[in-house]
């Protein structure tokens, strides 16, 4: 049986990697300090007080989640950003894709009152249409209180990861991420897990920002929560993780909704920023090998 390991918050990212994959999860210490998470709150409590519970067992009727948390906070934006977490979805989920995306934002506010939620893996957003060697996406959980077994800290089994996709979790193998506010939970797609219940007298409050694949689709939809009104203030490597450059060769290209002639036709997502730096009008395939190469692969 695995073991949730507490890990230092100047582990590399190699290092965590490698931990992540072998156990499936690990919760890093003291990331944030008190001014950090003073500031965060103030950014993102008028929304989730405003939040109104879930509607179903799953997202919980005594649970809140808020999200849109790129385009509502700065901090936020800054965990996303996360040199040690963004260097290691990076360097799990390449051998997968070509480039990684954004998943999802999501302030989770656990009340007192709220029974367990039920034992799942976050790779079933897809289905079970991938492949079990094909490990879609890496989550955190940014721990913006304290948390504890008594106020819902995260159920998680290590090693899970690598278990059959039938198995289910005995109690003896389910942990408990207690942890400092300022500390952060990284769990990989594979992993079971589920949120606590809370037998407390306050709220447990946590920030769930995912990492996926990019040739998958999102769980939240950031071209909605971040249109590119928003987004053109950001700078152009959080633009790219929230989805606006090509996934792929082919994935991710749009047609200007123009009248003829007044734009090009197909442009990378970038057009609608720089149209110098996005190098529309330039012939689609650099060489004719190339050319070819696409057509093979059943492209145009």
């Amino acid at each position: 049986m695995g073991k949730l390991q507490y890990l230092p918050a100047n582990i590399s990212k190699d290092a965590l990697c490698e931990v992540i994959a072998q156990d499936g999860a690990a919760i890093i210490e003291g990331v944030l300090d008190t001014g950090q998470l003073t500031q965060l709150k103030s950014e993102i409590m008028p929304y989730v007080e405003a939040t109104h519970v879930g509607q179903d067992d799953f997202t919980g009727h005594l649970t809140t989640r808020t999200g849109a948390l790129v385009a509502r906070s700065a901090t936020c934006r800054g965990l996303v950003m996360d040199d040690l977490i963004l260097g290691t979805a990076q360097s799990f989920l390449k051998p997968y894709c070509e480039h990684i995306q954004l998943h999802l934002t999501q302030v989770i506010r656990i009340m007192p009152g709220q029974e367990k939620q039920v034992l799942h893996r976050d790779r079933l957003a897809w289905g079970g249409f991938i492949p079990d060697k094909i490990e879609p996406q890496l989550n955190t959980i940014w721990a913006v209180s304290d948390f504890s077994r008594e106020n819902g800290a995260t159920q998680v089994v290590p090693g899970s990861n690598k278990w059959d996709t039938k198995r289910k979790a005995e109690d003896a193998e389910i942990e408990y991420a207690e942890m400092a506010a300022g500390s952060v939970l990284v769990y990989s797609g594979s992993v079971i897990h589920g949120g606590g219940a809370n037998e407390a007298d306050h709220d447990r409050i946590g920030i769930n920002n995912t990492y996926t694949l990019g040739w998958l689709r999102q769980e939240e939809n950031q071209y909605l929560s971040c249109p590119p009104e928003i987004a053109k203030g950001f700078s152009p490597e959080l633009r790219d993780l929230l989805g606006y450059t090509m996934g792929s060769y082919a994935l991710g290209y749009f047609t200007p909704p123009t009248g003829p002639g007044v734009n090009p036709e197909v442009v990378p997502p970038e057009y609608l920023f720089d149209q110098k730096a996005a190098g529309w009008g330039e012939t689609l395939y650099d060489t004719e090998e190339e050319r070819l190469e696409i057509m093979e692969r059943g492209g145009d």
